[in-house]
């Protein structure tokens, strides 16, 4: 088909007229970009300077020889990434995740900076040759995305822009090459010099985990070019005017049209907006633009009746509407575009002034609708590579464990990520980086460059996540922006017309401008699982409540610091050595925790504020396998409490809790540090107490005030509920048993105080302390949909508020003593299994049941999927399927309880071998079945 004829259905419009779709021919060519091409597909050719004698001049050239030079495959961004990148590409890094292999091959950063260690210190050369469809007399624009540190830009033997122009990792720039580009082959080249992120508006790592030598220095975005005649159209999006109820929506669509010629030109733009279903809508503009000047075209809104909204996946479904556009001349297409936006409507406010948070803490709403947003913070890769089946991975974590979606801090991830987010119903909270240059210490060190930069770098983030609906918010980080700051970046995103609340603060600070942010952070160490539940301790003097992370207002970071992987990702990372330390020497700095090699503070380097919680309230640990154990334990315990009381407080009019942000979510890499779920996609404890507080129908246990709350996190009403509490001693033994039966419950509905269950008195040392169980159950249609086991001790965690307030870790006058666990008595468990084929995967039923003669608790029981032998046992080595996906794990069962657990999975993860299940409790003995039944102990 002719682009003539592509457009033909745009053209036979009136101007400004809503119409019924053209034939579906047209509209499937308009469907199709037009005129736009990533450069560099499928690779780069990388070298630093120091090897390189020629200039620019040259390097730029077509057919430049560039032998030695090191060849890089594009990721699934389409872009080249960073210089340690290209290294670990051409093998200069074998197993560069394992032990400290990272600090063996490129060196050792403890402090963030410029770059000062070789051959990273030096500028690098990025060069690749790309074949532009274009004709003579079309014009050309070269778009360079950003650059993580500051780039000049070559192309075919000319300098185009120098760093001057060229700096920022989100600073997006476009430069007409019409006179430089031709048909055939054509080369740009890029001299990237070192990212310094305490003076260039980049990105670094923080204190997440190691400082990478290159300070992540590289092209993150894949530069691009768009081709076309005398007018072209680009950021083509879609405003939304959303009646209150949603039910209608007015679309108005705009569409920045450029003319490249000396003299005026007229054309046609036309838009197409493309429901879920139903008939597309399209609309047309007749244009005249004078000679060299961009217009922005504005459409006439197009009025949606019943629109189909878009919603978290926790709350419905995800439809998205597609906006295509085409710019022509005389019948003749140009350039178009393609793009999905979701119609919802995100607003925010403050809600219950108390004592604590006097203005209020930050409330958000997705079309009309209060939730409590349960999320973690999200880092990407650690050299920045993009793996789209990775995100598709973590995104199913993150979902399984129930969250509503992940903030990002300063890492603004490629479109495929918001794509993908669109899709799954993940939220997103977007925002600046802290601890840099983003966060400056005055206003009057930000000169007219800075203030040029940072303007420029929030255009092009507002218009990469302005259209995608899982974006409901952005903000800074610790520090609220200088007037000049928050103007150069409100004004962009005015600009651009992204429309979500804007927070000026990640800590309870404020601007004139966007009010007070209702937010606080910390703790980030240590603190026991009732700290959460605490919603009276405030250090008064300090305005921005930071480190006071009780269950109050909107925590926009906060753990208890550290986690411990299961045993069989720890042997994937962790050399022999460092996992003798792990166990041995809590005082040891970690390579896979940070840079920081003392505790107490700000410093996570080491596990020892961790180490030393689990010594006193759990006991000593004689081996790795026992440390991991506890640690598991402990993970899990506080995970689980950390979510359960942001939302069992959320009920709280006076003082509520309205969102909190799991500090951190994941990691770039192997990590002992912040997570949830590791790289290799194992799941922890810490990620299962998580994925406990977060199920969708759940009753909970309030270590505050001793009474249980249930909670709905789904999108529909749930009615007919019963909810049961038993209360049991380490021997077995039922103390109390209450029951509460006909509760219904609304969508996101808490309700508090459902029943109260009676538990042995506390005590305090020396008396002894007695360690017993509360085990909760909710049933619906006479079927258990939710088990939630706690064990607990008379002897309470006492924390010293004095000494802990403003401390990113607790301090205790008493811990809680929970060392009799050590002591339960041996319990057994009888496991059976099915597999069949499902979706493209494997889905395994395990069915567990405690079959011990005593009365007592088979505790903490795991479930892996492994790799088998044909007789049914467990294949040597690394067997465990870290990435299988299980509805529940980590479960505690007395004598004749069984639950059954399902897990999902790849048969190419199996690698040939059948499926083996393996149960291990924290008191019985190993149990192999394989994934279709017999047994092995």
């Amino acid at each position: 088909m002719t682009r003539k004829l592509a457009v033909l259905a745009a053209l036979l419009l009136v101007p400004g007229v809503l119409s019924v779709a053209a034939p579906a021919s047209a509209q499937q060519d308009l469907a199709k970009p037009h005129g736009f091409s990533t450069i560099g597909l499928p690779g780069w050719q990388v070298l630093t300077t120091a090897n390189v004698k020629d200039g620019g001049d040259k390097v730029s050239t077509p057919g430049y020889a560039t032998r030695g030079w090191l060849p890089v495959k594009v990721d699934d961004a389409g872009a080249p990434g960073t210089e340690i990148t290209a290294l670990v590409q051409n093998g200069k890094c074998p197993d560069v995740f394992y032990s400290d292999n990272i600090r063996k091959c490129f060196g050792y950063v403890d402090k963030l900076g410029p770059v000062v260690t070789q051959p990273f210190a030096d500028p690098w050369w990025y060069r690749t040759d790309f074949t532009p469809d274009i004709r003579p007399g079309q014009h050309a624009k070269l778009t360079i995305p950003g650059i993580v540190g500051e780039g000049d830009v070559w192309v075919n033997g000319t300098l185009v822009a120098t760093k001057d122009v060229v700096s920022g990792a989100f600073a997006g720039h476009t430069f007409d090459v019409s006179k430089l580009v031709k048909p055939g082959k054509n080369t740009l080249a890029i001299k990237v010099y070192p990212n310094n992120p305490l003076k260039m508006y980049t990105l670094d790592q923080v204190d997440w985990s190691q400082i990478l030598p290159d300070n992540d220095t590289g092209i993150q975005f894949p530069p691009t070019l768009q081709v076309s005649d005398a007018l072209s159209g680009d950021n083509a999006h879609v405003v939304q005017d959303n009646a209150p109820d949603l039910s209608s929506s007015k679309l108005t669509v705009k569409v920045d049209v450029t003319n490249d010629a000396a003299a005026p030109q007229t054309g046609d733009v036309a838009a197409t907006i493309t429901p879920p279903s139903g008939a597309p809508v399209v609309v047309r503009q007749r244009v005249t633009i004078p000679a060299n000047t961009k217009r922005t075209v504005v459409f006439a809104p197009v009025k949606i009746d019943r629109p189909q909204v878009w919603w978290p996946y926790s709350m419905g479904a995800q439809p998205l509407y597609t906006l295509t556009t085409a710019v022509s001349q005389d019948g003749v297409l140009s350039t178009s575009s393609k793009s999905t936006f979701g119609i919802r409507t995100v607003t925010s406010r403050l809600v219950g002034k108390s004592a604590p948070l006097p203005e209020g803490a930050r409330q958000f709403t997705i079309n009309g609708k209060d939730f409590v947003f349960r999320g973690g913070g999200f880092a990407p890769d650690l050299f920045l590579r993009y793996d789209q089946a990775d995100t598709a991975h973590q995104i199913a974590l993150i979902k399984n464990l129930g969250l509503s979606g992940v903030r990002l801090e300063g890492h603004d991830m490629p479109q495929d990520f918001y794509d993908q987010a669109d899709r799954a119903g993940l939220l997103v909270i977007g925002g600046f980086l802290c601890c840099d240059a983003w966060q400056p210490d005055t206003a009057e060190q930000l000169g007219e460059r800075d203030l040029r930069i940072i303007h420029d770098s929030s255009v092009s983030i507002a218009q990469r996540e302005r259209s995608h609906p899982s974006v409901f918010n952005y903000g800074w980080s610790d520090n609220e922006p200088f007037p000049n700051q928050e103007q150069a970046v409100l004004s962009a995103f005015k600009q651009e017309d992204f429309q979500v609340p804007v927070i000026a603060s990640a800590e309870y600070k404020s601007t004139p401008t966007l009010g007070n942010s209702g937010e606080k952070e910390g703790p980030y160490d240590w603190v026991p699982p009732s700290y959460w539940y605490d919603s009276s301790h405030f250090d008064a003097s300090d305005d921005s409540r930071t480190n006071a992370g009780g269950a109050w207002g909107f925590a926009s970071e906060q753990s208890a610091g550290h986690t411990v992987p299961t045993l069989d990702s720890i042997k994937r990372f962790l050399s022999p050595a460092e996992q003798a330390k792990l166990w041995q020497d809590p005082a040891y700095n970690q390579y896979h925790a940070n840079f920081e090699p003392d505790h107490g503070g700000y410093a996570f380097g080491t596990l020892y504020t961790l180490d030393q919680s689990i010594l006193q309230r759990y006991g000593k640990w004689t081996s790795l396998k026992s440390y991991v154990d506890l640690a598991n334990i402990a993970n899990y315990e506080n995970t689980r409490s950390q979510f359960e009381a942001f939302l069992h407080h959320s009920a709280d009019k006076a003082n509520p809790a309205t969102g909190v942000v799991y500090w951190q979510l994941n990691k770039g890499w192997p990590t002992l540090l912040w997570s949830l779920y590791n790289d290799d996609g194992d799941q922890p404890g810490a990620f299962f107490g998580a994925k406990k507080a977060n199920r969708p129908l759940h009753a909970l246990y309030g270590y505050d005030n001793g009474s249980v709350t249930l909670d709905n996190l789904g999108a529909t009403t749930q009615s007919g509920l019963s909810v049961q509490a038993r209360v049991l001693d380490t021997a077995g033994k039922v103390l109390d048993d209450q029951t509460v039966s006909g509760v219904s419950l609304d969508s996101q509905g808490v309700r508090t105080g459902v029943l109260k269950p009676k538990v042995p008195a506390e005590t305090k040392a020396p008396a002894p302390a007695q360690v017993y169980f509360v085990e909760l159950q909710v049933k619906q249609g006479g079927k258990v949909v939710d088990r939630n086991v706690y064990w607990l001790s008379t002897q309470k965690d006492v924390v010293d508020w004095a000494k802990t307030l403003g401390n990113p870790q607790a301090t205790l006058s008493q811990y809680s003593n929970l060392q009799a666990l050590q002591n339960l008595p041996k319990s057994q468990v009888g496991v059976t299994a099915s597999t069949k084929a499902q979706g493209g995967g494997l889905v395994t039923t395990v069915t567990v049941t405690n079959t011990a003669k005593t009365p007592g608790a088979a505790f903490f029981l795991r479930a892996d999927v492994r790799r088998g032998t044909p007789d049914g046992r467990e294949a040597p080595g690394d067997n465990q399927l870290a990435n299988a996906t299980w509805d529940d794990n980590d479960i505690t069962l007395w004598p004749g309880q069984s639950q059954t657990l399902t897990v999902t999975y790849q048969a190419a993860d199996l690698r040939g071998a059948a499926p083996v299940i393996s149960v291990d409790g924290f008191n019985t003995g190993r149990v192999v079945v394989r994934g279709t039944g017999g047994a092995h102990a």
